[in-house]
């Protein structure tokens, strides 16, 4: 039983390390879409002090139509500002696949266009100039709520 966390395109390399210490925690599978804003080789994650990856199920993939190719046929759910839906009101289910896209574009609008019954959203203030929660922050915040509605599966 897991959700999996999907980032597309992430670029900073200390919101992917914070997701990634959560999918360990939490026994989360993590896909990362390329291109990546970083490295993943062995020595870059070393000097990072991120001694929890060998903890992290891993995907990658090299382009988002690679990972559709593989998971298109999944129920996918799209983590976005341009979400109608209030990711409280999704009905999230095990293995379902929550995708977050990069840091300072999002996903694409035409993917999320195809998809836009499985846009979510986290509400935000509208009277601030903010345009979106932090990356790390926003993925922690619906895993946890996917978490609680299957009852927080192995966890104690």
């Amino acid at each position: 039983m897991a959700i999996h966390i999907v980032l597309v395109e992430p670029e900073i390399p200390p919101n992917t390390g914070n997701i990634a210490r959560t999918a360990a925690a939490t026994d989360s599978v993590l896909h990362l879409v390329k291109p990546l804003g970083f490295s993943l080789d062995e020595k870059s994650l070393r000097r990072a002090g991120l001694d929890y990856w060998p903890y992290v199920t891993l995907e990658v993939h090299d382009s988002l139509e690679a990972f559709m190719d593989k998971y298109g046929d999944r129920r996918l759910w799209l983590a976005t500002t341009k979400g109608d839906k209030i990711y409280t009101e999704a009905d999230f289910r095990d293995e379902d696949m929550i995708l977050f896209g990069r840091e300072t574009a999002g996903l694409p609008a035409d993917f999320i266009a195809a998809r836009k019954d499985r846009a979510i959203r986290i509400p935000m203030s509208e009277s601030t100039r903010l345009r979106s929660f932090n990356l790390s922050n926003a993925a922690n915040i619906v895993l946890f709520e996917a978490l609680r509605q299957l009852d927080f599966p192995g966890l104690k």
